[in-house]
């Protein structure tokens, strides 16, 4: 995907994580969600209204795709490698490798001139290496830590320094994984936010950042 340059006026995106490998950004009325989880691993799973829909791998804790399709909204399903346009929003789609030889999609996601790489639940470190030449310098990284069979912590560690992303946002932790993560990234005791809220130029200057995200309820 060609990297943006735009620097127009650009929007606001709001990040919020509902645990595992949940995670849903908006830009106004835009909502893309990536990997929401199902009723059938959890009933109490978040339900909301998105346009688009991000599935990394065919498994009921990145899987429920019925529950963001709700009021007017009508999720757009995307479960798969594949070049995708919606919108606006520009998607890029590459086969990975997930936990138990499962394929696992890695999403690359650019919109209002922000580069996001969500890594889903990868368990394997050994990326094609044209897709890491293509995920590399991202600006925002979503990068699991060990939950749930994906990469364990120092793996993903050295993965995400070889992709030099300004932000990194740990999913699929635990409080050791999360700890330990911390540490090998080199970063200070990070305070967890519940939401991130960015505009392009929030990202100037960050190199490798960690922000940790309350699970939301």
């Amino acid at each position: 995907m060609e990297k943006s340059n735009q620097t127009g006026i650009l929007g606001r995106m709001v990040i919020t994580y509902y645990g595992q490998a949940f995670t849903r950004l908006q830009f106004g009325d835009m909502v893309v969600a990536v990997n929401p989880i199902s009723r059938d691993f959890d009933a109490k799973a978040p339900k909301f209204g998105a346009d688009i829909a991000l599935i990394s791998q065919n498994h009921k804790i990145f899987n429920g795709k019925d529950n963001v399709s709700f009021g007017s909204k009508e999720a757009f399903i995307i479960d798969g490698p594949g070049e995708y346009e919606l919108s606006g929003v520009f998607i890029k789609g590459f086969s990975s490798v997930g936990p138990h030889g499962r394929v696992n999609t890695i999403y690359e996601v650019e919109l209002e001139g922000m580069h996001i790489v969500h890594l889903g639940g990868l368990a394997d470190e050994k990326i094609l290496p044209d897709v890491l030449e293509e995920i590399s310098g991202a600006d925002i990284v979503f990068a699991p830590l060990g939950d749930g069979d994906s990469l364990d912590y120092k793996n993903m560690a050295k993965l995400v320094k070889s992709i030099e992303a300004k932000i990194v946002v740990p999913i699929l932790f635990d409080k050791d994984s999360l700890t330990s993560f911390i540490k090998e990234m080199g970063s200070d005791k990070v305070e967890p936010t519940d939401k991130l809220s960015l505009k392009r130029k929030d990202l100037d200057g960050k190199s490798g950042d960690v922000m940790v995200l309350i699970e939301a309820k």
